[in-house]
């Protein structure tokens, strides 16, 4: 009986080290995309290399909770003094998916559209808030993801023309 088991065991290492031979192991800052077992809350498209449904990357909120927390206090230019946000910064969820562009076009669930430049996100720490001053955000307002530039950091950023970038109700990303 004991060399059955040594037999077995040796045929489970050989299987195991030829499954991790053929499945090369994947770079730093890539992970595998799984398919959303809840409501799809975000869409990527466009110039992505990693896609879970179609050509497309959908997520849910499990997913992007996957991604690192990143927390971030600034003034914003429709709400009162500071607020402090928290959620994943873009860029970390623009290389989840492969993405290799100029820009992104931001859509929301108002049907909002703004052009984004890739640059601004390796920029700037650009986070995707899933939560303002400790409450989880919702469409009723803004929510449940907003773009949230670190205004407050960066004089340059508090110009009209990163203003138009803060898209609340965040619902799609094409990557051009």
């Amino acid at each position: 009986m004991p060399l059955v088991h040594l037999l077995s065991g040796l045929l489970a290492t050989v299987v195991l080290s030829t499954q991790l031979l053929a499945d090369p192991p994947l770079s730093s800052g890539e992970r595998p995309l799984p398919m959303p077992s809840e409501r799809v809350i975000l869409v990527i498209e466009g110039n992505i290399r990693h896609t879970n449904l179609g050509d497309s990357a959908q997520f849910d909120a499990l997913m992007l909770d996957a991604l690192t927390t990143h927390t971030l206090a600034t003034e914003t230019s429709v709400t009162d003094g500071v607020n402090h946000f928290e959620g994943f910064l873009l860029r970390d969820l623009l290389e989840w998916v492969g993405a290799d562009g100029e820009q992104v076009v931001a859509t929301a669930l108002n049907n909002y559209i703004v052009e984004i430049p890739l640059d601004d996100f390796y920029q700037y720490d650009v986070l995707v808030a899933t939560h303002m001053d400790g409450e989880a955000l919702t469409p009723r307002d803004k929510g449940p993801l907003w773009i949230i530039y670190p205004r407050s950091d960066h004089t340059e950023l508090q110009d009209i023309r990163y203003d138009y970038r803060w898209v609340w109700q965040l619902n799609g990303l094409t990557v051009e």
